[in-house]
C-alpha cells in the first residue's frame, strides 16, 4: 500500500502531480480524500466503524464517513465510490455531492471531498480496514462529534461537525 501512487494538490484544491502514498505521508504532502456519509433511508441514523488497529493514519479511531485517499488519475467522486464499495460493500448508490473542506493538522494537508448516500441494505465490512460497525443516531452522532475526548478520528469530527452545521 506504501507504494501506491495518490494524486497530489496544491494549497488551493488542484491537482499538481503525483507520489507514493508513503512519499506523501512522509513529506506531508496536500493530497485529497473522497468521504461518503451513509446515512439510513429515514434520515435518522449514521452508519458509524471503528479503524482497524493497522491502519496508517489515525488507527483503531471511529469515523462515520466511508473514504480513502485519492489515487493518481482518480476524481474524489471516482475514490469515494471505490472506498464506499470496498469498505462497507455499499455498491451502486448514486451519491449526493455535499461540500468540500480543508483538514490541516500536520502532517496532514487533505482536501476532503464529502458526499452521502441513503441507505438500508446490508454492510460488508472490509476486515484490513474496519473492525466493527453499526448505526447511530444522529442525535448522539453530534453529541459524539463535538465531544473531543470521544474516540473519533480527527478528519471525520471536523466534516461530519460542518455536515451538522449545514444540513441540520
Amino acid at each position: 500500500m506504501g507504494d501506491e501512487l495518490v494524486a497530489v494538490y496544491d494549497e488551493a484544491g488542484a491537482v499538481v502531480g503525483s507520489a507514493t502514498r508513503q512519499d506523501m505521508r512522509a513529506r506531508g504532502l496536500w493530497h485529497a480524500a473522497g468521504q461518503v456519509l451513509v446515512l439510513s433511508r429515514d434520515g435518522e441514523s449514521a452508519y458509524v466503524h471503528r479503524r482497524s488497529p493497522d491502519k496508517d493514519v489515525f488507527p483503531g479511531l471511529y469515523d462515520c464517513w466511508a473514504g480513502g485517499v485519492v489515487s493518481a488519475g482518480e476524481t474524489p467522486r471516482e475514490c469515494a465510490y471505490r472506498e464506499l464499495a470496498e469498505e462497507l460493500g455499499i455498491s451502486g448508490v448514486p451519491l449526493e455531492s455535499l461540500f468540500t473542506h480543508v483538514f490541516v493538522q500536520p502532517p496532514h494537508r487533505c482536501h476532503t471531498f464529502t458526499f452521502s448516500v441513503h441507505w438500508d441494505g446490508p454492510v460488508v465490512l472490509q476486515p484490513e480496514e474496519i473492525t466493527s460497525g453499526g448505526w447511530m443516531s444522529l442525535a448522539e452522532l453530534e453529541t459524539w462529534a463535538k465531544d473531543p475526548a470521544s474516540p473519533f478520528i480527527p478528519d471525520g469530527r471536523a466534516g461530519v461537525l460542518e455536515w451538522f452545521r449545514r444540513y441540520r
